[in-house]
């Protein structure tokens, strides 16, 4: 009887993993769509059969990813829109459409180095 109970257990584990899993990775962007996410109206139950709704990008991760205000009512089935996840998606969508300036960011230079033996040689 314990072993049933530890597979029982075990499978119930991984189901509800894999469904938290499926609802936190809920948020979706189209870059065809670039002002917009869409976010789930109900539970979702698959990928394929999803009901969204459009919410301008400027309302994910409103919050900072500390939970939403009780006074306010998220559009976003289980508050998805304001996970930390959804906060780590925003921050990659707009990385993705403000790609950070190349030359802003190189700014190595030629460089002296020690060597043992207290001779320098320059690159």
């Amino acid at each position: 009887m314990g072993r049933w109970a530890t597979i029982t257990s075990a499978l119930l584990l991984l189901v509800t993993i894999v469904c938290a899993d499926m609802m936190r990775k809920s948020i979706v962007f189209d870059s065809k769509t670039p002002k917009v996410f869409y976010c789930p109206q109900e539970k979702p139950t698959g990928m394929e059969k999803m009901f969204v709704k459009a919410r301008p990008l400027d309302k994910l991760c409103e919050f900072g990813g500390k939970g939403i205000p009780k006074d306010y009512h998220s559009d976003c089935y289980n508050d998805v829109d304001e996970t930390e996840y959804a906060c780590a998606e925003k921050s990659r969508i707009m990385l993705r459409l403000n790609p950070p300036n190349v030359t802003e960011t190189s700014t190595t230079k030629a460089s002296v180095t020690a060597r043992p033996g207290g001779k320098s040689k320059k690159y």
